[in-house]
């Protein structure tokens, strides 16, 4: 046997990293997966962090699902794919006939593939005819996508390719631990302070990440709208607004500006806990250069206000001039693999293909054209993801779950676990058995990244090709196989291709003219180009353009679209060509501390864990670096408890209580403790978290929530 190698890319984070799978022979006939440097890649440039180079213990029989599981007298056992299909489609038919369409919800991931994300969208609204239907994804960057298209008129992760942050002269990391969450993007924080460029990070923790900066502010969780606003004032009180910038591309500054000024530096610093000459060189250091970004991820994003917050980033971006301008602007550093793909192509409770609202009619018939059906037949928008989780039982008696894991992902997880339970039926389709998929009426085991070919999108909206590297098991099927089989057990027989590129020549037409356009993007230039940034119209001369306006991309030789990988350099994608400054308020988070519950819980991920842990907690390696929950607290508050380091310690919110081993640092504020949330059981940092919800994205606010910390009797302890 020979040796093979495929490029590829990571099935973890949103940088998506080139690798190369090389398949090596193991001596007995077959062969074995290694992941080998890909240094053409401009990501990564070949750098790999651990869970991409232990990503094929992935592909093992002995962690992963290879047969179908139906429940019977209570336990899961193996089962036909013929059995479980019917099982699936029967329970579903039963329920719309019972309670009617809308009692059918489907949840979806964000580390689905374009093809799939398209697909399941296409397969609640067609075969199932549900409105129900929206993904983990909503956990992530809701908050970014909300403000970004407040203020931009289109959410794109980062509006620029990494390759610029090395250029600029300052960058303001927003509760990012980048160090840890996507090792290999630290190289470009490096390299701008090899430039002679600033770092500035904000986090409540003094992580890995913000020990490498040059200023280094913690404010208490939940208070990052009136730190924006606090540097905002002093902005407009020092005299630093572009104000030229600010009358030719911008609008609704009076009022934006009105709103900041009533967040004096003092009242700022007693909310937030940085101090006011903190907040003046942070002023300093982000004005003086001529370019700068602010890059926000979960932290100020993760709140019940978090699109205001991003809005009030934005607006200091925006008064600054710092948009819109070569080495300038504000990004989001989105978390899951296809966390930016998955939410243009219709997962989403509110969205059709192409990043279509789905309550517009004009929308509306383009995708059902695509489609084969009547504009009318396409359900309204939806419930969002914890809204639908939390309905389960209720209004909605079936849920089909793919990709994600909400046992331990979403916020009051115990009151979600108690949801799921409560189910008339519930089906999963994984690759491992996740905390959730062992709770289900079916579970069926699905292809991953290395055993079938697709897209994803990347932070930067470069749109890239997965390829397949290796053969899946005998028993193992594809989600696209999934939903052929269940649209044509429901009657619908065709619209559901098994074939990714298939798939994706339909998902190009559907996005064809929408804010995220991939019409001019194909596997041939995906293979070709090392991916393509959207948005990109139609190649073919004269074709559906749909470019967002103020894209900078001009066509290419041959009527052939290059691609956009900067956007509003000539105007934003308003109907003005304006940026939108929008007037926001400090508020509290929706739990501050009391006497029951005098400390702030914030959570967050570790470098060598992923998501809900369900992939990572099976490779060997990743679990012997972090193989378990832990409660991270200042030595103060453990002072306060007679807490010695290692000894179990109960955090309990208004929701449940978690116990783990207590971690002791000086690198956390003192009213403050930390929990990471990729384990299930009584360590579970989301039993505690607070699914108060964003009024305009609907995130819950995973980052902020009232707690108190108590020794566990009879376990430990001075």
């Amino acid at each position: 046997m020979q040796t093979s190698v495929t490029p590829t890319h990571c099935p973890y984070c949103a940088l998506q990293c080139g690798m190369n799978l090389t398949l090596v022979p193991d001596g007995d006939g077959g062969s074995v997966v290694e992941v080998t440097e890909r240094a053409d890649f401009p990501v990564n440039r070949g750098a790999l962090c651990g869970k991409g180079r232990t990503a094929p213990a992935l592909l093992s029989s002995r962690v992963r699902l290879t047969s179908p599981l139906i429940r019977r007298d209570g336990e899961l056992r193996p089962a036909g794919w013929d059995e479980a299909l019917d099982r699936i489609a029967e329970g579903l038919s039963r329920t719309r006939m019972e309670h009617g369409p809308d009692a059918c919800g489907v949840f979806g991931g964000g580390g689905l593939t374009n093809e799939k994300a398209y697909t399941l969208g296409k397969f609640a609204r067609v075969a199932l005819g549900t409105s129900q239907i929206d993904y983990n994804g909503r956990f992530c960057m809701s908050s970014a996508a909300a403000g970004g298209i407040k203020a931009f008129g289109l959410d794109r992760g980062l509006p620029f390719p990494l390759e610029d942050i090395p250029r600029t002269g300052c960058v303001v990391l927003v509760g990012s631990n980048l160090a840890e969450t996507m090792p290999p993007a630290l190289r470009y924080l490096t390299e701008l302070k090899e430039n002679g460029g600033t770092l500035i990070v904000i986090d409540p923790r003094r992580t890995r990440t913000a020990e490498q900066a040059d200023l280094h502010l913690a404010p208490r969780p939940g208070t990052d709208l009136a730190l924006a606003l606090g540097l905002l004032h002093l902005v407009v009180a020092e005299g630093r607004t572009d104000e030229a910038y600010i009358q030719e591309r911008t609008s609704g500054w009076e009022e934006a500006r009105a709103a900041a000024m009533a967040h004096w530096p003092e009242y700022v610093e007693r909310i937030t806990g940085v101090s006011v000459p903190q907040l003046r060189e942070t002023v300093r250091m982000f004005c003086e250069p001529e370019s700068a970004m602010v890059l926000t991820a979960r932290g100020p994003e993760q709140q019940s206000k978090g699109t205001d917050t991003v809005g009030a980033w934005i607006n200091l971006c925006l008064a600054t001039g710092r948009a819109g301008r070569p080495f300038s602007g504000y990004g989001c550093l989105t978390g899951q693999g296809n966390g930016q793909g998955g939410r243009e192509h219709g997962q989403k409770a509110d969205q059709l293909p192409g990043y279509r609202k789905l309550d517009d009619p004009a929308a509306r018939r383009h995708v059902a054209e695509v489609w084969g059906v009547d504009p009318d037949s396409l359900p309204g928008p939806g419930r969002s993801a914890y809204e639908l989780l939390d309905a389960m039982g209720t209004d909605i008696r079936s849920l089909l779950v793919m990709a994600s894991n909400p046992v331990v992902s979403a916020p009051r997880a115990a009151h979600v676990e108690e949801r799921l339970r409560s189910l008339d039926f519930l089906a999963v389709a994984d690759v491992v058995l996740s905390e959730t998929a062992a709770l289900a009426d079916v579970v069926l085991p699905v292809t991953q990244w290395a055993e079938e070919t697709g897209t994803t999108t990347n932070l930067e909206g470069r749109v890239l090709l997965r390829k397949q590297a290796i053969t899946p098991p005998e028993g193992i099927r594809s989600d696209l196989y999934v939903m052929r089989e269940l649209a044509a057990r429901l009657g619908v027989e065709k619209g559901f291709p098994t074939d990714p590129e298939e798939v994706f020549e339909e998902l190009r037409r559907a996005s064809a003219g929408g804010a995220a356009d991939y019409s001019g993007i194909t596997y041939r230039r995906l293979a070709e180009e090392n991916g393509v940034f959207w948005p990109c119209p139609a190649e073919e001369p004269g074709g559906p353009t749909g470019v967002a306006a103020g894209a900078g991309a001009p066509a290419g030789a041959g009527g052939v679209h290059p691609g956009t990988p900067r956007l509003f350099l000539d105007r934003f994608a308003t109907p003005d060509g304006r940026a939108r400054f929008v007037a926001v308020n400090h508020r509290p988070p929706a739990e501050e501390p009391d006497e029951e519950y005098p400390v702030l819980l914030t959570t967050g991920r570790v470098v060598s864990q992923y998501q809900s842990g369900a992939q990572t907690r099976r490779v060997d390696e990743l679990n012997a670096a972090a193989p378990g929950p832990f409660v991270e607290l200042h030595p103060r508050l453990a002072e306060r408890l007679g807490v010695a380091e290692g000894e179990p310690l109960a955090v309990v919110s208004r929701r449940g209580r978690a116990v783990a081993p207590a971690r002791i640092t000086t690198a956390i504020r003192a009213d403050t403790v930390f929990m990471p949330f990729h384990w299930p059981g009584e360590g579970r940092a989301n039993t505690l978290t607070n699914p108060a919800l964003d009024p305009v994205s609907r995130m819950p606010e995973f980052k902020a929530c009232a707690v108190r910390v108590e020794r566990v009797a009879g376990r430990g302890g001075r």
